[in-house]
């Protein structure tokens, strides 16, 4: 009796082993060639968040795979085919780049590949019509981006507005929620002007001859941080008086290297932040202990509080607290895929505040619906601030 007792506590013993995995991977699928800024901006985030919890996740070990897109939709399709496959990975985390997360969104979904989106701002991304959405967003959201540039640019006295966007997914996304600001100040004929990727100085200066010959006064511009730094420093080469309202899409290379004060002086240029960084927020125990840990990690990047693309650490730091609090309510198994489902439901009813260095999160997300568009986004209108590059290259926010 003993005997058999004991082998149906083994039997127990070796179901509940298999039941639970030993370890998960954490994805991160970036431009880490373009844009090698802002990639390791939100890998240091997390990697810091993860730290704070042991690099555990429910209690269980945590390995990290870094991949490069290199600004390829093509590549990030064929990194997440790789995170699928993999029965350890848990969650895959995107980049600076929309496009990749706008064209597979549909693909996304449907495969339950859970997404984190600490920096991409396409307003689509968040936006597939079903409860079975697996991608979150802690960022900036084009939805409300065009509305605040706008609104910021017409307390400026801006009068006579030029849109210069590129074309890309990103770049349409911004200009339905640009185009819907301004008609709502009564501006239904705005000039816009459309670039790819790759222009040259010579062709930046071209781009800016329809905003020349209409003489406006203000610019809103979409680009990256490389076609950004062409057509600010082409404004300034041709002399025109023609302030720049720019999405944060600059913050995310060498914009400020390549670009000097002086230029960037005088294009008066202003562009979009969430409202935190370490450089010019109010400093508190919390977000100072934050920092003290990122630079026991990763002291070369953090030898000041001038950072690079300090929105991707931030972003990334912020939305790491929150998987890992959301995983504390998961009871895992041996299905991966089950995990991820399992996953996505509790970072949709989770009641515990977080505290982040953006702000504390209640309820950072909820199940979507067309009646809750906002559901798989953690910040709001509230969170947006502009900012400008000053005198040291550093990011400072002028305004909440």
């Amino acid at each position: 009796m003993l005997k058999i007792v004991f082998l149906l506590l083994l039997f127990s013993y070796s179901l509940e082993i298999l039941a639970s995995p030993k370890f998960f991977k954490v994805y991160f699928d970036a431009d880490r060639t373009g844009h090698i800024e802002s990639s390791l901006a939100i890998e240091q985030g997390f990697k810091v968040a993860f730290e704070q919890a042991d690099n555990k996740l429910g209690g269980l070990g945590v390995e990290f795979v870094t991949l490069d897109h290199r600004g390829n939709v093509g590549r990030s399709k064929k990194n997440m085919d790789r995170f699928l496959k993999d029965p350890n990975g848990i969650v895959f985390i995107g980049g600076l780049h929309s496009p990749p997360l706008i064209k597979y969104r549909d693909f996304i979904n449907e495969s339950q590949l859970l997404t984190l989106v600490p920096w991409a701002a396409g307003g689509p991304i968040t936006r597939y019509p079903s409860k079975d959405n697996f991608v979150f967003r802690l960022s900036v959201d084009d939805q409300k981006v065009g509305k605040h540039l706008v609104d910021f640019a017409m307390q400026k006295q801006c009068k006579k507005p030029h849109m210069m966007l590129e074309n890309t997914a990103w770049g349409k996304s911004n200009y339905r929620s640009m185009t819907s600001a301004l008609e709502a100040y009564g501006m239904t004929e705005v000039g816009e002007t459309w670039f790819a990727w790759g222009i040259n100085p010579a062709q930046a200066r071209l781009l800016l001859a329809t905003a020349q010959k209409e003489q406006v006064d203000c610019l809103f511009m979409v680009a990256g941080a490389t076609e950004g730094a062409l057509i600010v420093a082409a404004v300034a080469e041709l002399g025109l008086d023609i302030s720049i309202y720019s999405h944060w899409g600059i913050t995310g290379g060498d914009f400020a290297t390549v670009v000097p004060f002086e230029i960037r002086n005088k294009a008066n240029l202003h562009f979009i932040q969430s409202c935190f960084n370490f450089y010019s927020s109010e400093v508190t125990d919390f977000n100072q202990q934050v920092f003290n840990d990122a630079k026991a990690m990763f002291p070369e990047q953090f030898v000041d509080k001038n950072i690079k693309s300090p929105a991707g650490f931030v972003h990334g730091y912020d939305l790491g607290k929150i998987f890992i609090a959301a995983a504390n309510n998961v009871s895992f198994t041996d299905n991966i895929v089950t995990n991820r489902i399992a996953m996505k439901l509790a970072l949709e009813s989770m009641t515990a505040p977080v505290d982040g260095l953006i702000k504390q999160y209640q309820a950072p997300f909820s199940v979507f619906s067309h009646s809750a568009p906002d559901a798989h986004e953690a910040l709001d209108e509230n969170d947006l601030c502009m900012a400008i590059y000053d005198d040291i290259n550093a990011v400072k926010l002028i305004e909440q």
